[in-house]
Formats: C-alpha cells, structure tokens, sequence
C-alpha cells in the first residue's frame, strides 16, 4: 500500500448545473476547492471546448493554482491538460495526460524541451506525464515511453456506463508490478477505494468522487485509509 495517497481530479464542467458562464465559474471554484484540500493532480479533461478555448481556462485555471500557491503556499496542487501539450505549454500548465493511444511520453518531453528552449524559458522539472491505461500492458508500456505515473481505468463498474467491463482489483493489482505509480479510475468510492489501495494502487483518481462531494471531506477520508 502507498504510503501516502495520491489524488487527482479530473474536471467535466458538463456536470455542473446551469449555462456555460455558471458551470465555467463552478468548475475554477472546485479546482481551487481541491487545490486547497491539497489534491496532488488536477487533469483539465474539458474535451469538447475548442483550443482557443480550452487555452483560456486552462490559463485561469493555472492562475487560480498559482494564486493559492502564492497566498497560502500551497504547492501541492500540479495541473495537467489532457493531451494537448500545445495547450499546456502555451497556458504554463505542469504537464499533460496522455490518452492510451496517445503519442509517446518521450515524444511529449521532447516537444516541451524544444518549446521551452526556443521562448528562452528554463526546463526545471520537465512535464509531469500521465497515462490513460486499460491493461496492465499498457502502464508498462507507459513506463518504458517515461511516463511519470499511469491511471487504470475502469476498475469498477460505472453507473453510466454499465456497459463497460470493469477490470477490476485483480488487474490493478498486476498492473502495480510497474515501477511507476498507478492510480485507479472508474467507479470509485469512499467504500471501495481502500481496496484499490491494498493492490498496490498508489492513489485515486476520480471525476463525480470530487465534484458531487466536498472535496476537503474526501480528502480526508481518502488519507485516513
């Protein structure tokens, strides 16, 4: 079991309630809501917005990061677009989340040196690269293109997508043999998570575990397994 519990929410703006303008104002007060609570990774997974889009609240988001960073000195909190590392790059995001089918991490980390170098702007850490992941062959695969950590998804059934078979605890725990950490996604719940974590699961990713709750009392929770 990790020793400590990574968490990382990933955004749907969609499932907010009211007009665009309302549900792009309540997903930048929930990212600042998990920063607070000191949630490790934010994933900005907003799909369906065009990059200009994407871009501008991908910046605001980074801003509402930074700010937290700055007025209270939380440090915690790393912002990740999902697979759009022009986007990243161009907002000051931390890094990207890479779909299962999506270019290779070594590939992105080369983009992002090339990037940086070329706006004369330092490389500290590099990206931080995450790996949409359904098999356990896939978060090897993951390791060897030089992702920092991986997300195995779905490991349980999802009520919206019953239709999908979940992989469940006996994958994820095979797919922990990786050296990198692997976080579990799809379906789950304060009831099931620490079962995830007795696999060998290094934390939890999640999209209605955070939206749908206060996010300081999942937090919490999640810590105290």
């Amino acid at each position: 079991m990790a020793d400590r519990c990574l968490l990382y929410y990933i955004t749907d703006r969609s499932q907010f309630p009211g007009d665009e303008s309302s549900r792009h104002r309540m997903l930048l007060d929930k990212i600042a809501e998990a920063a607070r609570a000191g949630v490790e990774y934010i994933q900005l997974r907003e799909k369906d917005l065009r990059a200009r889009e994407l871009e501008t609240l991908a910046l605001e988001a980074a801003h509402v990061i930074q700010q937290l960073r700055t007025d209270n000195r939380i440090g915690r909190t790393r912002l990740l677009v999902n697979s759009r590392t022009d986007v990243a790059l161009a907002a000051g995001a931390d890094g990207v989340h890479l779909r299962s089918d999506d270019i290779p991490a070594s590939h992105v980390r080369s983009i992002w040196r090339e990037v940086r170098a070329q706006r004369s702007l330092p490389v500290v850490h590099g990206p931080l690269i995450a790996v949409s992941c359904h098999t356990s062959s896939d978060v090897l695969r993951a390791e060897s293109e030089g992702a920092d950590f991986a997300v195995l998804a779905p490991i349980f059934e999802k009520k919206e997508a019953p239709e999908t078979q979940p992989k469940g605890v006996a994958e994820l725990r095979e797919a922990c043999a990786a050296k990198i950490p692997v976080l579990a996604l799809g379906g789950v719940t304060l009831a099931n998570a620490a079962s995830c974590l007795a696999a060998g699961g290094a934390g939890i990713a999640g999209i209605r575990l955070f939206q749908e709750n206060k996010v300081e009392e999942v937090v919490r929770a999640l810590r105290r397994i």
